[in-house]
């Protein structure tokens, strides 16, 4: 057998550096063959993977929407005399036209929603988004480009991640497909990125969440079809009823200098309203509508619903992203609140071990995520669902409540059927 100390040896460094390690790396090779050993085989290339394919079609533009009508007038701003009835308030917003053809795609300019729809992926599905800007009927002066930016996910390449800096913005006009394969299950959200502190708070944002493999593998102890926020390994994060909820504010003279055309100076920051969904109390417990009828009144560029219903029992899991400036302090009184996930992150140790917060009071900073389970109590009754901060209880500043409050109905067992719709 070949002496390797003494090969080795025998190379100068300039050797070693000019290509000695291309000879002693001849060397073991020879030295093993020789020896009889057996080179392993190249390894085989896995079989390729199918992953669910889903697609989807977004369009972003501007529009009108109705905050509450009892809030007090603030002239100019609050309501806007360009409003159209039984609208006042000029917003930015995406709609979902997912199957739309050309024509009634171009139809939704101008018919701006907040807050933006609810995405629902599983882990590992093949998401093509497409981002379409109809431009703005209320600004024509303004080219603004829109992008998707799916904030706290972790995207293959900048060019998804809908920074304009780092990727591209889509121009009036244009469209471009994001491409997504996400492999963390958790509660985002997502906004436009494009000028982010106006077109946030004009009203671009939405909450994504995806969904765990768990729901298809399952947990031992659990029926099949069981739910699960995470995957936890132990059934602890298992639902029966589910609601987002988008947290945000809204500045009045903001968004009327937008649609007058003038300019805003954003460090006079002092939100009119507070919202949960798009909505401020009493409108945050009505139905949700269908944002693509011409019959749904007021309400209907702001679909999205905050009234929680559930049986007594159910398991209910609430998902809060906050996409606003301010922070804010979500309360229930009587009814125990699990936080089991952060930021889009179960809260677990290294071993294992839960790490799980048990409150009234859910904590929420702008940009940040919670993902909060409590079971519904045995007694029915109506419970409350607000920010603990009383100053954000209203509309406007107006008497009576408002702003960032809605309901928790728990009826008797058995009275609401199986969920089948996030907010339903």
């Amino acid at each position: 057998m070949t002496d390797l100390s003494s090969t080795s040896q025998g190379l100068t460094r300039r050797q070693l550096l000019a290509g000695g390690a291309g000879v002693l790396g001849g060397t073991l090779l020879g030295a093993r063959l020789l020896a009889g050993q057996v080179a392993h085989a190249a390894p085989v290339a896995n079989a390729p993977v199918n992953h669910p394919k889903k697609t989807m079609h977004l369009v972003g533009t501007d529009g009108w929407v109705s905050m509450p009508d009892g809030a007090p007038a603030d002239p100019p701003f609050f309501p806007d005399q360009l409003a159209p009835s039984p609208f006042n308030t000029y917003v930015f917003g995406f709609r979902n036209v997912t199957g739309f053809s050309a024509s009634q795609v171009a139809a939704q300019r101008g018919k701006a929603q907040i807050s933006a729809p609810i995405l629902v992926f599983d882990e590992e599905d093949d998401i093509t988004l497409t981002l379409t800007n109809l431009g703005l009927v209320q600004r024509p002066d303004l080219f603004d480009g829109h992008t998707l930016h799916w904030h706290g996910f972790v995207n293959a390449i900048p060019l998804f991640d809908g920074v304009p800096e780092l990727s591209l913005a889509v121009p009036i006009g244009r469209d471009l497909d994001y491409f997504y394969r996400p492999h963390d299950a958790g509660t985002y959200m997502y906004h436009c990125h494009f000028e982010d502190v106006e077109h946030v708070q004009m009203g671009m944002t939405g909450v994504v969440f995806v969904r765990p493999k768990q729901n298809t593998t399952g947990v031992t102890g659990f029926p099949a079809g069981t739910k699960y926020a995470y995957n936890d390994g132990d059934g602890s994060t298992r639902y029966d009823r589910e609601f987002a909820f988008m947290i945000t504010e809204l500045w009045s003279a903001a968004h009327y200098r937008d649609a007058h055309i003038q300019v805003n100076d954003w460090t006079d920051y002092e939100p009119s309203f507070w919202l949960l969904n798009g909505r401020a109390y009493p409108d945050t417990v009505e139905a949700t509508g269908d944002p693509m009828t011409t019959t749904a009144g007021r309400l209907q560029y702001q679909p999205i619903s905050s009234l929680v219903r559930c049986n007594a029992g159910d398991r209910v899991l609430l998902r809060f992203a906050n996409l606003g400036y301010q922070n804010h302090e979500m309360t229930v009184d009587n009814i125990d609140l699990t936080m089991v996930a952060k930021d889009a992150s179960l809260l677990v140790g290294r071993d294992g071990t839960h790490n799980y917060q048990v409150t009234n009071t859910v904590d929420i900073g702008p940009g940040e995520s919670r993902d909060v389970i409590f079971t519904a109590p045995s007694a029915p009754g109506t419970y409350l669902l607000y920010d603990r901060k009383y100053s954000y209880l209203n509309n406007g500043g107006g008497g009576g409540y408002g702003g960032m409050l809605t309901k928790i109905q728990v009826a008797p067992p058995g009275t609401y059927t199986k969920q089948t719709t996030v907010n339903g």
